[in-house]
């Protein structure tokens, strides 16, 4: 796991990271149709596996299941089921987004499935490009946040909260989970009222460029008098300019050894700093 050391997300990431993401958007129409629903919407987001990020097992009618992965080591999509049949598409033979959501529908199609996909949430017949060392670099970085990230939630578990899972979601391609305080919140949304519980997530969003690559953790609701002026460790900022929560650039840890260590020092200090406000 390149000795949880963050590398540098820049030569050749930009168009790799919008393939990947039109890619995760193709592979994530299939579980939001085949995948047992969750209330959370888990159900459409992946998760890391041992060589990338994988669907949960969808049912067959034979009684088998299958599961589709990005393949970050061999580059590939893969739909695999339990039964051992196995097809795979090749990332690096860069087919546009629409042709690869289709060879992907297609596939699920041969094993007995149909559904009314969200084709929106993939298709583009854009060119492609997809850099196997860009892609590489993306997931050790991401292979190290996870690492963090499953740590710091060990820290958090408790009998009085709940906890969510990590999870990449493919609509906004970010590494993410969240605490959920006691503290229960009213939040209106399309003329209905409902008291949800408070929230803390930590996340890593891996932009295309270096101003864009960052980690947050933002808590909700956002007490600002209550936050903005507790101390955070070096480079990370409480941050109100577009959404309320904190940030670390990513270009702070890079091919830094400590890096994986000063991650957790900031995921903590935001706990640290907002669990007050979160708990009744």
């Amino acid at each position: 796991m390149s000795n949880h050391i963050f590398p540098d997300l820049t030569d050749g990431w930009e168009e790799t990271r919008q393939t990947l993401h039109l890619y995760a958007n193709a592979i994530g129409v299939i579980p939001r149709v085949h995948a047992e629903a969750h209330p959370k919407w888990w159900h459409v987001s992946l998760k890391v596996s041992a060589n990338g990020l994988g669907t949960n097992e969808m049912p067959l009618s034979n009684g088998d299941a299958f599961h589709l992965r990005l393949d970050l080591e061999q580059h590939k999509i893969v739909l695999e089921t339990t039964g051992g049949d196995v097809q795979e598409f090749d990332m690096t033979a860069v087919p546009t987004a629409t042709e690869m959501g289709d060879a992907i529908i297609k596939a699920v199609a041969d094993l007995g499935l149909t559904g009314d996909y969200v084709r929106e949430k993939f298709e583009n017949d854009e060119p492609r490009q997809y850099d196997p060392a860009a892609a590489s670099a993306f997931w050790t970085a991401v292979q190290t946040a996870h690492a963090v990230f499953q740590k710091h939630r060990a820290k958090l578990t408790s009998a009085d909260v709940n906890l969510g899972i990590i999870q990449l979601w493919p609509h906004g391609f970010d590494l993410s989970f969240e605490w959920f305080g006691t503290r229960r919140v009213e939040y209106e949304e399309h003329g209905q009222v409902q008291k949800l519980p408070s929230q803390l997530n930590l996340g890593f969003y891996p932009g295309g460029t270096a101003d864009q690559q960052y980690f947050y953790s933002n808590p909700w609701p956002f007490e600002t008098d209550d936050l903005v002026h507790k101390p955070l460790p070096a480079g990370a900022r409480w941050f109100t300019e577009s959404w309320q929560g904190s940030i670390f650039p990513y270009a702070e840890l890079i091919d830094d050894e400590n890096g994986a260590a000063r991650l957790q020092d900031f995921a903590w200090a935001v706990y640290e700093a907002a669990k007050p406000t979160l708990m009744a």
